[in-house]
């Protein structure tokens, strides 16, 4: 088979293996989730949550045996030291593509409590894995733009009751709880309209951060600050399993959350809100400094092997 087809036929392979591993853990996960349905209560929760959530990081493990064969995709990862799957971790990342959720599950699977993301409610619609994430307690979260916020002031109340409720799921077993600041992925044409002050990442959002570090924060060991680049170039999840995504480099710093972050109302406090945004934004310009770094260093190699310079985000879109 020439090497034009080879890509496409590995992708394709991949992907039927992932649909199959989906399905069989997936069909564990709903059956096992009855039990939680019919009797809703934390003692019952307690018992059956820790089973859900074994099974779940037995089919991100076997996705991980999919995905990251040897000769494919190399995930270079520091900043592991330290970290414990007995404790709530709030864990941060830059977002690019798709293929970062595969990149985090890959570098912080069974070393921290299973990855909870913040979901738009329309993926709760998304066959088979929407219901698998309502078992696991996925948050689902209605996005709201400036102008329906400013209509109706009371949504913003809603997402609260949203966290918290998801939050008393969360505190009742040691989870990691995962955001991306930036809501949605970076393009360059996104960090243009929103005239970026940054050389790589978008404005990051405090919001959901906020009130979930504000509804457990005394729960949380650490916030982790994960930082993704794509030296070649950011790859479509078509892309990736098609293993033409060479390297992921991959840095995690934890950082203490102080009182002064931790407690406080974003929404009513003025003063705690503009605190609360004065530390993201600290955070994204060191992190926008370390990609910059990233990929300086990244160069030398390139030139070395002969790869191609970084594709821009508009290519792989």
């Amino acid at each position: 088979m020439t090497p034009l087809l080879l890509a496409p036929a590995r992708g394709a392979l991949c992907l039927a293996l992932l649909i199959a591993n989906t399905l069989f853990w997936c069909l564990l996960l709903l059956g096992v989730s009855i039990a939680k349905l019919v009797l809703p209560f934390a003692s019952v929760r307690r018992r059956i949550d820790p089973v859900l959530n074994r099974l779940a990081t037995a089919w991100i493990s076997c996705n991980g045996a999919i995905l990251w064969r040897p000769g494919a995709t190399t995930c270079e990862v520091d900043g592991l030291a330290g970290l414990h799957r007995s404790e709530w971790h709030m864990v941060i990342s830059n977002h690019q593509s798709w293929v970062d959720i595969l990149v985090l599950q890959r570098a912080l699977n069974q070393r921290i409590p299973m990855l909870k993301f913040f979901l738009k409610q329309q993926l709760i619609y998304v066959p088979v894995i929407g219901l698998a994430w309502w078992a696991l307690d996925f948050p689902f979260m209605r996005r709201h733009g400036k102008t329906a916020l400013r209509r109706h002031p009371e949504l913003r109340a809603r997402d609260r009751e949203a966290t918290r409720r998801a939050c008393e799921k969360f505190a009742l077993v040691p989870t990691s709880v995962m955001t991306f600041p930036e809501g949605t992925r970076f393009t360059a044409a996104k960090q243009a309209a929103q005239a970026s002050p940054y050389r790589h990442l978008l404005k990051p959002k405090a919001g959901s951060l906020a009130m979930a570090l504000n509804a457990m924060g005394d729960q949380f060991r650490s916030l982790l600050d994960v930082t993704i680049v794509y030296p070649q170039g950011t790859p479509t999840f078509w892309q990736f399993l098609c293993g033409r995504c060479p390297r992921v480099v991959v840095r995690i710093r934890s950082m203490a959350i102080s009182p002064d972050i931790r407690m406080g109302d974003y929404t009513a406090d003025a003063s705690y809100r503009r605190r609360f945004h004065q530390w993201l934004e600290s955070a994204w310009h060191d992190k926008d400094a370390l990609i910059s770094e990233l990929l300086s260093a990244s160069a030398p190699q390139r030139a070395r092997t002969g790869m191609p310079r970084a594709l821009s985000s508009a290519s792989f879109r």
